[in-house]
């Protein structure tokens, strides 16, 4: 019996190894790998000893010779397969063991292009492939996972059919995504012929959105995205919900700057090029260090906030919807301090994100015995999203544009003190969900309404809202300036009635940002010169189903 084995991770190798030498196979491996069985007092037989030929071009072929490929290939219940061995003067390899180079891990370290094009494997995978294939007679092991099971049935005498042909799925299920990474890595078209995806689970979950739907996390096994690179420090496991939450909040927060990183907010440089220098300049406009809150619940928005401080940004968040926070998920842009943690202390939530936390802040937290605590402290990095549909995939560009314009439709200007919040408010309303409306007040929402079939109901509900939280606010002496309604509304869609309109003046709303772009816009502006409201359009639609 014949095993080959070449492998990148040594990782239990040398225990495979030496079962079968001590049971009478022989083990045929190349460079590193021979170098280091043997350093393990292990026989080999070098690959070009078999060949008849050294490696060469700088390692780049040992294996790709028929000596190695019809030995692995050649099917045992063909006569005239094993016929051409003998006739060739090759042998049967009953074993393949191969890893592949770290091309994952290569494009993670920013190398250059020549660099990172010489961790592309192609032996390891022709090796893989073509033992995959032959299942039925080559035992093929690519994960270190697997040794162990493979030296029990092997011990027992009885390498179950089953059991090869998982093995060989495994292979192809590998090769799949190190093919898929590196034409990530080399394409540079958009939407190419064949959509790559190379995911790797990260984690089994207990339940999906419902207790009767199993479910798992699959995180890309190139470049980590933000809940790759996460450090939960505290609580529970995190479940499916918490994970698409988290995912929605984390983005929410960063739209508005990371602070840490240095990152600015989602539209910064389209908001100074296209707000009139009325507004105090850009610096009038931008939040630049401010501190974003962001509560979640059921994957869209129930407050978000900026503050000059976690604790002010907080609370305005919770004075937003403090019955629908219940429950729901916390991040914040920035370091959570003491204060801000005991306010959180006071609620019921599932998760508290953040770039970092005070010593004394996390120690707060952790009181909390399920809570989940996350560090996160990187800007969402993917270029596009993804929704499943029954047979394919619908893939989209993420939505990074706040503005295509900033055209005053109406009779009356923005008063210079709403422009913040219609920058704001355009910046939030992005991640509620369609019909979506949203109420400013002082860099925070007082009202959400979304996922609505129609835009006069989250409008409605939105300003209700709005006046309910701005009422207990004053009388609790909670966050906002005064007890004066809300001026701005936010619209992630136009307007195809004038009923929304009609709604806001109802409500002491005098200034509204919306995309624009309806066939009736001219009766939203009729209806905003005749209630005196401004009315901006962005020419950029938001919509999020």
């Amino acid at each position: 019996m014949r095993a080959l084995i070449s492998v990148f991770y040594k990782d239990g190798v040398s225990e495979l190894a030496s079962f079968l030498s001590g049971s009478g196979w022989e083990i045929l491996s190349t460079g590193g790998t021979a170098k280091y069985l043997q350093e393990n007092k292990i026989a080999v037989t070098d690959v070009s000893s078999v060949t008849g030929f050294p490696e060469c071009l700088d390692g780049r072929v040992k294996t790709l010779h028929p000596a190695i490929h019809a030995g692995i290939l050649a099917r045992r219940d063909e006569r005239s397969h094993l016929e051409t061995l003998e006739k060739l003067g090759f042998s049967a390899i009953d074993l393949v063991c191969v890893n592949l180079y770290p091309f994952f891990e290569k494009v993670q370290a920013g190398l250059s292009l020549k660099e990172t094009v010489e961790f592309i494997d192609i032996g390891g995978p022709a090796m893989l492939r073509s033992s995959a294939k032959n299942y039925r007679d080559v035992i093929v092991l690519c994960d270190p996972a697997d040794y162990a099971e493979a030296v029990a049935a092997l011990k027992a005498g009885n390498v179950p059919l089953e059991f090869r042909k998982r093995l060989a799925g495994k292979v192809f299920d590998l090769s799949s995504a190190y093919d898929a990474a590196i034409a990530r890595y080399l394409l540079d078209d958009e939407y190419p012929q064949y959509w790559p995806l190379s995911l790797k689970k990260g984690q089994g979950l207990r339940y999906g959105e419902n207790s009767h739907q199993s479910a798992a996390l699959y995180l890309h096994a190139g470049p980590p995205g933000v809940l790759g690179g996460m450090e939960q420090l505290h609580g529970k496991e995190l479940s499916y919900n918490n994970i698409r939450d988290l995912d929605l909040a984390w983005k929410a927060a960063c739209a508005f700057g990371l602070p840490r990183a240095g990152i600015g907010p989602v539209g910064e440089d389209e908001v100074k090029r296209m707000v009139p220098a009325a507004s105090g300049g850009a610096g009038g406009v931008l939040p630049g260090e401010r501190v974003c809150c962001v509560a979640v619940k059921h994957n869209t928005p129930c407050g978000i906030a900026l503050g000059n401080t976690p604790l002010e940004a907080c609370g305005k968040t919770c004075a937003c919807d403090p019955v629908s926070i219940f429950g729901g998920i916390v991040t914040f842009n920035t370091k959570i301090d003491a204060a801000a943690a005991a306010r959180l202390g006071e609620l019921f939530l599932e998760i508290v994100a953040a770039p970092d936390f005070e010593t004394d802040a996390l120690e707060m937290l952790k009181r909390k015995k399920n809570l989940r605590i996350i560090k996160l402290d990187k800007a969402p990095l993917e270029t596009h999203e993804y929704s499943a549909v029954d047979g394919g995939l619908l893939v989209q560009q993420s939505d990074r544009k706040l503005l295509e314009k900033w055209e005053v439709a109406t009779r009356a200007a923005p008063a210079v003190e709403d422009i913040k919040d219609m920058i704001f408010g355009m910046r939030a309303v992005t991640f509620v969900k369609s019909n979506a409306i949203m109420i400013v007040k002082d860099e925070a929402a007082t009202g959400i309404g979304g996922g609505q079939v129609n835009r006069i109901w989250p409008a409605v509900q939105a300003l209700e809202r709005s006046a309910a939280a701005i009422k207990a606010a004053a009388e609790t002496g909670g966050p906002w300036k005064d007890a004066a309604p809300a001026r701005v509304l936010a619209s992630d869609a136009f307007f195809p009635f004038a009923d929304v309109v009609q709604a806001a003046a109802a409500s002491g709303i005098r200034s509204i940002i919306q995309p624009g772009g309806s066939l009736n816009d001219k009766l939203s502006i009729e209806a905003c010169d005749k209630y005196g409201i401004a009315m901006v359009f962005t020419g950029t639609r938001h919509f999020r189903h």
